[in-house]
């Protein structure tokens, strides 16, 4: 169990008594940070009394405005509700200028009931669906994420690695490249060591396919939460990092049209009750995987269509769903394929899990992993076999595709029959209406595009 929350902060003040200042971290519908910075006192009084802070502040689009036609904001005077530090999360940030510590924040309803905005807590009721099943699922987070050189310029460059011993940029992708991750010591070197500091487990490290892109990944854990709460706060860690170092972060879908968009891989187990992983018992006949995952891929191909929305979150996401780039554009599953949206990855029995590979590094990952879990829940309650897996060597991508834009993603997530049920009518609501009104404005404005396009000849 997690100390009290005022036993961790005295902990941290005594290791580190210049500390003066706690930034408070909420999580909103988008998966960015919001917050504030309060005094080492104001901490203590929150921590037993909880800080007030509106429920507009979670449901902002992502350029930090608010959204119209909620009934949380203008519409009911935008009042305070009470919120309180999550147990666990008070971690040091290593790469701040002065001391600086951090911690996650939940909000409440008056009755100390979870807030429908708090996507941590939609989450954590997902989950507790599976306790009821005397489940608990494992999860494990991968990012991809691009480097980006020239960060205050008006338009960052992707950071191409250079030919060793010069300072001419290499050609070509570099997919693979130990030149690339060697150039990069230093950086590497302070974010393993901020991980450390952070308690975010962080494993192995790949050059990606795209030139400057990289991926990271977190080791497994058996907390859901914990590890969506690692795969947030790995993403403030690497940008906060690299800017020491000058360079940017972005975690964008598809941040440039010549190259790979960038995903959040999901790798989930489940564990009974006796600590077996249930997708790794015997089948019950001769099918070659065993019941409870074969009805998990059955649920999260049912819920897919719905959940899409969830997965791309905005205009952006959409650009990275398309073929040949090794990102799903169908509901299909398959063993050892990274062409289709629910992999088998080649493992021992032990480690027998899937990867959902559909959302972008762009989403919410308590959203994301909330609605896949929703899936495997629906499947294995209704006992749902999938369709035929696309087999290794086979072409993905040639039954139900994935929708390639933003707004008939939307009317799937509305239509939606499964996610209601496990994310809340209300939430959902509440997010669609966030998704649209972003949608609006972002269609509303006039790109250079189509002055490239359209004005030599309209």
């Amino acid at each position: 169990m997690p100390r009290p929350i005022l036993e961790e902060f005295e902990q941290l003040h005594a290791a580190w008594p210049d500390l003066r200042q706690v930034e408070l971290l909420f999580p909103d519908i988008n998966g960015i940070l919001r917050g504030k910075r309060c005094t080492l006192d104001e901490f203590r009084a929150l921590a037993r009394d909880g800080l007030p802070f509106p429920a507009s502040g979670l449901i902002l689009d992502s350029r930090g405005m608010l959204v119209d036609g909620l009934p949380h904001g203008s519409q009911d005077g935008d009042p305070d509700h009470p919120c309180f530090p999550v147990p666990g999360s008070l971690l040091p940030v290593p790469w701040a200028q002065r001391p600086l510590a951090q911690v996650l924040m939940g909000m409440q309803q008056a009755d100390g009931r979870a807030h429908v905005a708090d996507s941590r807590q939609r989450l954590a009721a997902v989950l507790e669906r599976f306790a009821d099943l005397g489940l608990r699922p494992v999860v494990a987070v991968e990012f991809e994420f691009y480097l980006l050189e020239d960060p205050q310029g008006e338009q960052p460059q992707l950071r191409h690695g250079r030919v060793p011993g010069t300072m001419r940029r290499a050609a070509g992708p570099r997919a693979y490249s130990i030149e690339d991750l060697q150039e990069l010591d230093g950086l590497f070197d302070a974010i393993r060591s901020a991980c450390d500091a952070q308690r975010i487990p962080a494993g192995s490290v790949v050059s990606e396919y795209g030139a400057g892109q990289f991926e990271v990944n977190l080791r497994h854990v058996d907390d859901a939460l914990l590890a969506c709460d690692h795969a947030v706060l790995l993403r403030r860690l690497l940008r906060g990092v690299a800017a020491r170092e000058g360079l940017a972060v972005t975690f964008m879908a598809k941040p440039f049209a010549a190259a790979d968009g960038s995903g959040m891989h999901v790798h989930v187990s489940l564990l009974d009750t006796a600590g077996r992983n249930v997708f790794a018992l015997r089948p019950d006949d001769d099918r070659s995987h065993a019941a409870p995952l074969r009805h998990a891929i059955g649920g999260m191909l049912a819920a897919l269509p719905e959940s899409q929305a969830v997965f791309c979150p905005n205009a952006n996401s959409y650009r990275r769903i398309r073929p040949g780039c090794f990102a799903p554009v169908a509901a299909d599953w398959g063993v050892n394929h990274r062409g289709v949206a629910i992999r088998i990855p080649v493992s021992d029995a032990a480690s027998l899990r899937f990867e959902h590979r559909v959302a972008g590094a762009d989403c919410n990952p308590y959203l994301a992993v909330a609605a896949l879990l929703a899936g495997v829940h629906h499947g294995i309650v209704q006992r749902l076999e999938p369709p035929p897996g696309v087999p290794e060597g086979a072409q993905a991508g040639v039954v139900a595709s994935l929708s390639r834009r933003w707004e008939p993603a939307l009317d799937a997530f509305d239509a939606g029959r499964i996610l209601p049920g496990y994310l809340g009518e209300a939430f959902c609501r509440l997010y669609s209406t966030a998704r649209r009104f972003e949608a609006e404005a972002y269609h509303a404005q006039v790109p250079g595009l189509d002055f490239d396009w359209y004005l030599p000849g309209i």
